[in-house]
């Protein structure tokens, strides 16, 4: 069972089989005698450390698009082709590529980046099946905790293109969307990639979400659904410069918010090609 999910997915089992986001969640036991670096203040430390260390180490990428999708994904699936293409189109438009670092489209969008001559970044997790570093990541990092992950995610990205995945994936698709929502982000583009893929879900947000009163109708235009390579691109590109090169309407502050982006590492990095 372990070599056939080693094949799949290149997932391979930790040496205890557990992770430093479980000992997070764990309610604390703290004993008599117990280690300072087996308590929650000592992990704040070292959180502290893993910010500290993705800030300095992707600072200067530039700009950057996040790609997602599963890590089961392989090199004959359509998928995998067209994540590889994305990421080929991303490179030629100047921009790099963010992803997990692992296999499946994660590995076909690093691939693509690399066969374009762009900045491929792996932001690697340690998990209780560790995810090996695929080879066609140029910038890599490996991070203990989701939370500090997903936030340089979001940080260093210019938009998210999302391809057919799991719960991971659902996961960073509606982190991004909520932070969109909420206003944690501005001007955030996220892009689906396949229909057919995503036809079901977004039905449901549409037919119940929405229909419920659960979302308001512009909510939904915080998606576009592509099955595109170039489509997938050219949105993220869009929205990237309407946001940085239009000039704000007299009196709309709001857009004024959006072209002046208040975050001065995004100000500094370099326009792409």
């Amino acid at each position: 069972m372990v070599s056939r999910e080693r094949r799949e997915t290149g997932l391979h089992p930790s040496r205890n089989g557990r992770t430093d986001d479980e000992r997070l969640l764990q309610a604390p036991r703290i004993t008599e005698g117990t280690d300072f670096t087996h308590t929650d203040p000592w992990r704040i430390m070292r959180m502290t450390g893993e910010f500290v260390d993705g800030f300095d180490r992707l600072t200067h990428v530039g700009p950057a698009i996040s790609v997602f999708g599963s890590a089961r994904t392989v090199e004959s699936d359509p998928d995998y082709q067209a994540a590889r293409e994305v990421g080929r189109l991303l490179a030629l438009s100047g921009f790099a590529t963010i992803t997990g670092g692992g296999p499946g489209i994660m590995e076909a969008a690093n691939r693509g980046a690399r066969e374009g001559n762009g900045l491929s970044v792996g932001c690697n997790i340690e998990l209780p099946f560790e995810q090996s570093l695929n080879a066609y990541v140029d910038l890599s990092i490996t991070f203990r905790y989701f939370f500090v992950r997903k936030t340089m995610f979001v940080k260093y990205s210019e938009g998210f293109i999302i391809f057919p995945g799991g719960f991971g994936t659902l996961d960073e698709l509606f982190e991004a969307l909520t932070l969109i929502q909420t206003r944690k982000v501005r001007d955030f583009p996220v892009v689906l990639f396949n229909t057919q893929y995503w036809g079901g879900l977004l039905g449901w947000v549409r037919e119940v979400m929405l229909a419920s009163g659960k979302i308001a109708a512009f909510d939904l235009d915080l998606l576009t659904c592509t099955d595109s390579p170039e489509q997938a691109v050219q949105a993220v590109l869009n929205r990237f410069n309407q946001r940085w090169w239009r000039s704000p309407a007299p009196g709309d502050a709001a857009f004024g918010e959006l072209a002046d982006d208040p975050d001065p590492e995004r100000r500094a990095r370099p326009h792409p090609r």
